[in-house]
């Protein structure tokens, strides 16, 4: 048995019977949708570890206490905000309670007095709230903007000695506080900008405004700027200033819009000091597309000026750099962004026109090549013969030899060496990406994929988190996650996963009726909660779709394993193999889903010839295209 110290969290919700009495379906989705959206993303953010969940109940381990408070006190904000519209007896409502003690582990489960007190801390947790023992408190002291209030000292069930209980105090910190912890920090949020054309396809182009925003303001080391993820959680939503600014901690917001008409761009926006309520700057720019650069800059040097921000002289030069100076090219690039999330063939080619006719107009720009690489290294999960290994290299490597510190060119060169069999070189690819921007969704989910086809589902379920977290559209890390927790033998992660990805798939699927992906992805969510029914009637709407599509086959092979048609599964894999590439066969290896048919005879003689095929391609250094047929024996 193995003994260690750590800072335990145990969080269950209040007057869960009572609730699952009023509305039994109703409250299960609402908890399965904290926890997924918020909850275990949380808890990976901050290093955290889930041990288990036991109906409303959550245990979570981490190796650093001060984690584990900031991680508490940031579900319990972003709980109050999601409960603000929700009649008082319909909430779903957390305590927590956090020790830092000793535990035991065992098979990944941890025991002992830590564990207890931490159980019994939560039980004394107002709803909403956090108590913490007198370890915790001292050892975090004042490194959080957290105040902790003395409750007493407490005799609690099976504890022998009385605890000394606080309370942490979840008001927001004074602007006073913000400056004497971070002398030469400013804290700002800058809200997704609201899209006025009156066209919803034009979303696109505001996203893209507030993500360049967000990005040059990060590049200045007297900014902390809340990152994309988060701040898009609040797009479409009616939030008052104030109270957004006290949920994410920060004294400043800066929020606008765009509208576009014709050839040009009218984009408002106005800094706000929360503390007083008092506009710092307001400006409306009414000016041609060919401006919106100039605009974007504007904006920054506004906002650096009016927080009287020092630049440092690599930080001018950083965000002064602009991408392209061609804001068709941009257009484009913005368009092809948005497409290429979708992970489907139909799409991914037409993102991969819209980043070719940016390249077309502005040959130096690097972020449209890498665009291109990525594009074209999903595409080969669908048609291999169709793109070379060697232009996907190409294309990385233009990118980054135009852009050396671009996290989007090393993502995209890390996701072209990994598909080559460069697995060290693309490790420290997608490192070097992360380094530079911890928060790029491709980078997040391509390294996720690539200690998936490892085996190393520890690893894979922390970037899959992030990347679910990064994109609220994303439909795809939730269902990968759902398997990798699968071979963890995470039962319960394994089916909130499922419910995340299938309500995702949903929301897509909805949005866009013609895309197989979302409907093949839900049928493996579907066939992972036992709904066979309906995973077999999304089954056959994917394939009703797009009946070519390589991957949809691949996942109904999965989602027929999972319910155990043996044969329906065999059938498909021994149709897609001979159009597979070799980085495709090699999920085979390590997918739990294919697990209910590895001992079938005519399984094993497929993956034979799929890895015989992949090790020759290995000994030579030579692609390998196609697999021969394989027959029943």
């Amino acid at each position: 048995m193995e003994r260690r110290l750590s800072a335990i969290l145990a969080a269950d919700v209040v007057g869960y019977s009572r609730l699952m009495g009023i509305d039994e379906s109703g409250t299960l989705q609402a908890l399965n949708r904290h926890r997924c959206e918020l909850v275990d993303i949380r808890i990976s953010d901050y290093k955290g570890r889930i041990v288990k969940l036991t109906g409303d109940g959550i245990l979570a381990e981490f190796q650093s206490v001060v984690n584990a408070v900031a991680c508490a006190a940031e579900i319990q904000r972003s709980m109050a905000a999601r409960n603000e519209n929700v009649p008082k007896d319909e909430r779903v409502e957390f305590r927590i309670g956090i020790n830092l003690g000793d535990v035991v582990v065992e098979n990944g489960d941890i025991f002992g007095d830590g564990v207890n007190l931490a159980a019994r801390l939560e039980r004394i947790a107002a709803p909403g709230g956090i108590a913490v023992s007198a370890s915790v408190r001292d050892q975090v002291g004042s490194r959080l903007n957290l105040g902790f209030e003395f409750i007493g000292e407490h005799m609690l069930k099976n504890i022998r000695q009385p605890v000394q209980v606080y309370t942490v105090s979840l008001a927001p910190p004074s602007s006073a506080r913000l400056v004497a912890q971070n002398r030469n920090t400013c804290f700002i949020a800058v809200l997704p900008f609201t899209n006025m054309s009156g066209d919803a396809d034009q979303d696109y182009f505001s996203d893209g405004i507030t993500e360049d925003i967000i990005t040059d303001l990060s590049k200045i080391s007297s900014l902390h700027v809340v990152p994309r993820n988060t701040i898009f959680t609040y797009k479409g939503i009616s939030v008052k200033v104030k109270r957004l600014a006290q949920e994410l901690g920060v004294r400043y917001v800066l929020e606008g819009s765009v509208r576009i008409i014709g050839n040009r761009v009218r984009i408002s926006g106005q800094l706000i000091d929360t503390a007083n309520g008092d506009h710092l700057w307001a400006e409306r720019y009414d000016r041609d597309m060919t401006d919106i650069f100039a605009i974007q800059d504007e904006i920054t040097h506004a906002i650096v000026g009016q927080l009287k921000v020092r630049l440092l002289p690599e930080e001018k030069k950083a965000i002064a750099t602009e991408p392209t100076a061609n804001v068709e090219a941009y257009t484009y690039y913005l368009r092809g962004r948005q497409l290429s999330h979708t992970w489907t063939k139909s799409y991914l080619q037409l993102a991969r026109r819209m980043f070719c006719k940016a390249v077309e107009l502005d040959p130096d720009y690097a972020r449209a090549y890498a665009g291109i690489a990525d594009c074209d290294a999903a595409i080969r999960d669908w048609a291999p013969d169709d793109v070379p290994l060697r232009r996907i290299l190409e294309m990385s490597a233009r990118a980054l030899a135009l852009d050396p510190d671009l996290p989007e060119a090393h993502a995209s060169h890390g996701l072209a060496l990994h598909q080559s069999g460069y697995d060290d070189r693309a490790a420290a690819a997608f490192e070097r990406a992360l380094a530079l921007d911890p928060n790029l969704f491709e980078a997040n989910f391509h390294y996720a994929r690539f200690f998936f086809m490892h085996g190393n589902f520890a690893e894979s379920v922390q970037y899959f988190t992030r990347a679910a977290a990064i994109r609220p559209d994303d439909y795809v890390s939730p269902i990968h996650l759902m398997s990798a927790y699968r071979s963890l033998g995470r039962v319960l992660d394994t089916e909130n996963w499922a419910r995340l990805g299938l309500l995702r798939a949903e929301r897509a699927l909805n949005l866009n009726p013609e895309n197989s992906g979302p409907a093949h992805r839900g049928a493996l969510a579907l066939a992972h909660m036992g709904d066979a029914a309906r995973a077999r009637d999304w089954a056959d709407r994917a394939i009703a779709i797009d009946p070519d599509d390589i991957v949809a086959q691949y996942n109904l092979a999965c989602v027929y394993s999972v319910l155990g048609d043996v044969d329906q599964a065999i059938d498909l894999l021994q149709k897609l193999l001979p159009n597979s590439s070799v980085y495709h066969i090699k999920w085979f290896d390590n997918d739990s889903d294919l697990d209910n048919i590895r001992d079938d005879p005519r399984f094993r003689k497929l993956l034979t010839a799929a890895m015989t095929q992949r090790e020759r391609m290995e000994r030579t250094g030579a692609e390998v295209e196609l697999f021969p047929a394989v027959h029943d024996a």
